[in-house]
């Protein structure tokens, strides 16, 4: 077996299904490893710098938000095309991302941030399997679990004039399931992609398929660890 994850057939220029969901996993790990290091440098090194963005410039962190909509907007197309500009696309979304994320993780202990991390790794294990081996169709749940995707960032939105503790509860507990369900049904997907493409799949679509994944874990990540810190406000 080629161990190379990157690496085509030369002569048929396919990969198999087992080579595909080792691309995306690989990029997935990948992804969550490079925004890991950048949330915990900056924690870390610029704690004070962190406060300061919150209360003085908080146009930073909306530019951020904005650049990492760009990223993602930008990432699809250039999978289409097998740009070779995706994966540095990704990990420069990843980065940042984790650069984001900090802002999140800094209201909540270490304890905390752990046991959400380790229960999201073992939900989304699960979760990816099932929905890697299951011959049920999850396109029914696919569109349901979108359709809450857009009723959480309604009610998100909401909650930002709002800002009800109740309202942040409910949409955490959703989002759960919401993003849960996503695992599930992108892992079923990428499945389809590969023979819908007759394994002539690029490394654009594992960095496609990869960014989905990525997004799902990190938003249950936060989903789970907003659940668990309930009441904390570390200074």
């Amino acid at each position: 077996m080629n161990n190379q994850i990157f690496e085509t057939n030369q002569q048929t220029g396919r990969f198999s299904l087992a080579d595909f969901f080792a691309r995306i996993y690989a990029l997935v790990g990948m992804g969550i490893a490079v925004s890991a290091v950048v949330a915990f440098l900056t924690l870390t090194m610029f704690a004070d710098n962190i406060a300061t963005i919150l209360t003085s410039s908080p146009w930073v962190l909306i530019v951020s938000w904005i650049l990492e909509m760009v990223l993602v907007v930008a990432v699809t197309p250039m999978a289409m095309k097998n740009s070779p500009m995706v994966l540095p696309a990704f990990l420069a979304f990843s980065a940042l991302n984790g650069f984001t994320l900090t802002f999140t993780l800094a209201y909540f202990n270490l304890s905390s941030i752990a046991l959400a991390f380790a229960i999201t790794a073992g939900m989304f294990f699960g979760l990816s399997l099932f929905g890697k081996t299951t011959n049920r169709d999850l396109s029914g749940m696919g569109k349901a679990m979108f359709a809450g995707l857009i009723g959480i960032v309604i009610a998100s939105v909401v909650n930002l004039f709002v800002g009800s503790s109740g309202m942040d509860f409910m949409i955490s507990i959703l989002s759960v399931i919401v993003f849960s369900g996503l695992i599930a049904w992108d892992n079923k997907k990428i499945e389809m992609i590969y023979r819908q493409a007759n394994g002539n799949v690029s490394d654009g679509w594992a960095v496609s398929m990869a960014l989905s994944l990525y997004l799902d874990f990190i938003n249950l990540f936060i989903s789970i660890l907003r659940l668990v810190g309930i009441g904390e406000d570390r200074d």
